[in-house]
């Protein structure tokens, strides 16, 4: 089987990319330099004035019929035309929502011996990190991060998340919990505006026993933003994805056709994205899209990325009312747990991981 695959450690020492931050003033090491196809720079076109759509999901539980169906096809066209949009009136509280940002602000500010104490390794990410894949003398994105189990409760550990800044575990369970709330809210529209049960997705996902994970992300300053990447362009493997944006500094992008677009985000929104798991169950009605992050000369910036996904060992395939003989289903089942390891040993890559999934033909 795949799963004793998993790498134990990393192909050579890591970096930390903030102390690089604060030791580079005019140049980045060439670890870090993409390809000048991958470059910001050298975009198609970066439209200013485009955004993702606004959702505001209060119509949806306000008893009025007409603002529900309205929400609902909002959310479908977002699904359709997008693969993301921003929520607000969403039921999270903005003061948690801020709380949790600054809390982990606070974390990658502590001094490096602290945050060492949670160094992680390959073999499940979980802890303080420098990068994703294992490929020795990989080009690297400009990016520390800190990544943690929420679900299910078998995975998590609390010894693994931080216990500096004190409030820090506390302030990650009750936003955990939020979340998760919120995400099985999303998973009865998208259910419902697939034409489905409103617990299709969900029951795909496999009920009540679901997996949650949490990527905090920090940008350090770069001296030379338009050389790298604060991450690669990629797809979520997950099933959702809820990003709590840095209100302050923007830096993801979203593609679109040939364009990349900046998101603008609003205080105290989420943005909503598709994972590849949900396009696998929707038979590609619904598809996950490539998005990546800029960096930024002057400012830092932290965002956090709460991942909702199918348990990890039930396989996931298309929902058999999506598939009809004039679509049949495009791809063959795999677990979550087998797909993640199949993206980890690899790193971001486009979206060449859901598409190399498709059934023969």
């Amino acid at each position: 089987m795949m799963k004793n695959n998993s790498p134990q450690d990393w192909p050579e020492p890591i970096v930390r990319v903030q102390s690089l931050s604060e030791r580079c003033t005019d140049s980045i090491p060439e670890r870090y330099i993409k390809p000048l196809s991958d470059r910001p720079s050298d975009d198609a076109v970066a439209v200013d004035d485009a955004n993702i759509p606004i959702i505001d999901l209060a119509g949806l539980y306000g008893g009025d019929p007409d603002a529900r169906a309205s929400t609902l096809k909002k959310i479908s066209e977002a699904c359709n035309e997008w693969g993301f949009f921003q929520i607000v009136n969403h039921g999270v509280s903005p003061q948690l929502m801020d709380m949790a940002r600054e809390t982990w602000r606070q974390f990658f500010h502590m001094p490096l011996e602290v945050k060492q104490q949670y160094a992680n390794s390959p073999k499940t990410y979980e802890g303080y990190g420098s990068r994703l894949g294992i490929e020795k003398g990989a080009i690297l994105d400009w990016s520390d991060y800190y990544y943690l189990h929420y679900l299910p409760l078998s995975l998590k550990d609390n010894n693994k998340w931080p216990s500096q800044p004190p409030s820090c575990r506390e302030v990650c369970d009750e936003y955990g919990r939020e979340l998760v709330k919120l995400c099985g809210r999303l998973m009865k529209v998208l259910s419902i505006n697939l034409g489905l049960e409103e617990d299709a997705l969900q029951k795909a996902f496999g009920g009540e026993d679901v997996g949650a994970c949490m990527r905090v992300n920090f940008y350090p300053k770069c001296p030379r933003p338009e050389l790298t990447l604060g991450l690669s362009s990629h797809s979520d493997p997950g099933g959702m994805t809820l990003l709590l944006s840095d209100d302050q500094v923007p830096g993801l992008q979203v593609r679109k056709g040939n364009n990349w677009i900046t998101v603008k985000p609003l205080p105290h929104a989420f943005i909503v994205n598709i994972g590849d798991q949900i396009q696998v169950l929707s038979n590609a009605n619904y598809k996950s899209v490539e998005h990546r992050v800029l960096v930024n000369s002057n400012k830092e910036r932290v965002s956090l990325a709460f991942f909702y996904n199918p348990k990890s060992d039930i396989p996931i395939e298309p929902v058999k009312e999506l598939v009809k003989p004039d679509k049949p289903a495009l791809y063959t089942p795999m677990t979550f747990d087998e797909y993640r390891l199949f993206i980890r040993l690899r790193g971001p890559c486009g979206k060449s991981h859901v598409e190399s999934l498709k059934s023969p033909r």
